[in-house]
């Protein structure tokens, strides 16, 4: 007869085995087996980080489902012409028997050989040889044809977003905005206008709080050096709100704005924020799409049971929620980080806590999504970290919106948040179903939120709107060129005709 501790310690070992199949001997990972993709193995997909995946996959070439260890790949760059390559390699373990390898370019370099090893074995069909010219993000190169580059980018003929925000300006008289659109909206909001013209960018500035033409400056110019975009003229809302609440027949402004409405008409653009961890992506911040799925925290069964939010007082939404956490901390937890709007009372709100590092977050299974003062800029990454997303219905919307759906990709709640609480209670009763919403929602971020499907967005969007101008554009009095960056230490030369990839 077995002792108790010893039936215990099978019992338990048994339940290991289940949650972490493929991860012990007589199931470990095959270099020949595992497969590696991704557009970081095109010479011609420039991104400012470049990234590919690995599938790790058994000796009978079935795809591992845990991780088999977040060291069990190594990751070698390296350029034969140029022995001090300026490479910065990550390899982030995705916990679900899939990494992520990330790089980002200091220089351009005439060859590029990447190297996947598992225990000094080469994976798949590694190495992989970026032949000719492989830019690295400051290049000024761009690829003259943007047909050409949109293959390249594997981007998608059209968006949804795009289709509808442009439906309503089938033609779009250039002189007619540029003295419309500053007159109507200048001296209350702040607008940037801009002029692409010869691929190169001019700007002017319209209001007095303009700093955040930082992100659309510097998106706009790591565009034109990947691809040559088309001669276009037009605003950018630099605020919160969406601003074109006229509906037809009244005249209508086209603007581009980081947030749309329900109520307005504004032609929505990806965020600033996920603009500039796109560009900044293993730079100056550390939140972009890639970290996240790196860092999406334990496996599903080992989550916690409970709801999670933190931020600060922006939406009267939030108060309700922070009240509502203080009465079922069973079910939620949820607590402000700053108080600026509403004025702070202790006693229903409790104290302000500290912020916790966002891929804390990815300890909790349920992720509640509150607006702000407009769309919450979070979900992106919420989506993406492997939790399963509780989002308020909202009149505001992201550029990708259209393309949730819900009990497929999230879990709605209502405006008010009156059913939240039994929205956590029937997930926690549905736990398998709840798994696979998570997953699906995770599955979306990975597939249509990456860095080159937001250059992917960007484009035909810029593309289509140009296709509706009336006139030509041009630089208008008192526009300023805004200068790319140089670096006189590692110029790069432009050979598009000679770059090719050996996959």
């Amino acid at each position: 007869m077995l002792r108790k501790p010893l039936l215990s310690y099978l019992c338990v070992l048994a339940l290991v085995l289940q949650i972490l199949p493929g991860t012990f001997a007589g199931s470990l990972p095959s270099a020949a087996k595992s497969v590696v993709w991704g557009p970081g193995l095109k010479a011609k997909v420039v991104l400012p980080a470049r990234y590919f995946f690995i599938q790790a996959a058994d000796s009978d070439g079935k795809n591992f489902t845990r991780s088999p260890g977040e060291k069990t790949f190594e990751v070698k760059i390296s350029s034969p012409t140029e022995p001090f390559s300026r490479i910065w390699i990550q390899v982030l373990d995705r916990n679900d028997g899939s990494f992520v390898v990330r790089y980002r370019m200091y220089a351009s370099y005439t060859d590029l050989h990447i190297q996947v090893l598992l225990q000094d074995k080469d994976v798949a069909r590694s190495p992989y040889v970026l032949q000719g010219a492989v830019y690295h993000e400051g290049c000024d190169c761009p690829e003259p044809d943007g047909k050409v580059w949109a293959e390249h980018m594997h981007c998608p003929a059209s968006f949804p977003q795009i289709d509808s925000d442009l439906s309503l300006f089938p033609e779009v008289h250039l002189q007619s905005i540029a003295e419309e659109i500053p007159s109507r909206f200048g001296q209350r909001q702040s607008l940037c206008h801009y002029t692409v013209k010869d691929n190169k960018v001019y700007i002017k500035t319209h209001g007095e709080h303009v700093g955040f033409r930082i992100f659309m400056d510097a998106f706009l110019l790591s565009l034109t050096r990947k691809v040559r975009v088309p001669d276009l003229e037009f605003f950018v809302n630099l605020g919160d709100w969406p601003l074109e609440k006229r509906r037809p027949p009244e005249k209508l402004h086209p603007i581009f704005s980081w947030c749309g409405s329900n109520d307005t008409r504004d032609i929505v653009m990806p965020t600033y924020d996920i603009t500039e961890s796109v560009l900044e992506t293993m730079g100056r911040v550390s939140l972009d799409m890639l970290s996240v799925q790196g860092s999406s925290g334990p496996g599903w069964e080992l989550k916690s049971s409970s709801a999670i939010w933190r931020g600060r007082d922006s939406r009267r939404e939030r108060l309700q929620l922070v009240k509502m956490a203080r009465a079922h901390p069973d079910l939620l937890d949820a607590a402000f980080t700053n108080f600026f709007f509403f004025k702070h009372d202790e006693s229903l709100y409790g104290p302000l806590v500290k912020h916790m590092s966002f891929f804390s977050f990815f300890k909790y299974k349920y992720q509640i999504n509150v607006d702000g003062t407009v769309a919450a800029y979070r979900l992106p990454y919420l989506l993406a970290g492997g939790s399963v997303v509780l989002k308020q219905d909202s009149p505001y919307y992201e550029h990708f919106y259209s393309q949730l759906r819900p009990w497929q990709h999230y879990i709605p709640i209502k405006a008010d948040l009156s059913d939240l609480l039994d929205k956590i209670r029937w997930a926690r009763n549905h736990d398998d179903e709840v798994k696979k919403i998570a997953l699906a929602g995770q599955e979306f971020a990975r597939t249509y939120l990456m860095g080159d499907d937001i250059f992917c967005y960007y484009f035909r969007l810029f593309q289509e709107y140009a296709k509706r101008q009336v006139t030509e554009p041009e630089v208008r009095e008192g526009m300023e060129l805004v200068e790319q960056p140089t670096d006189e230490l590692f110029p790069c030369y432009c050979y598009h005709t000679q770059a090719k990839d050996e996959l």
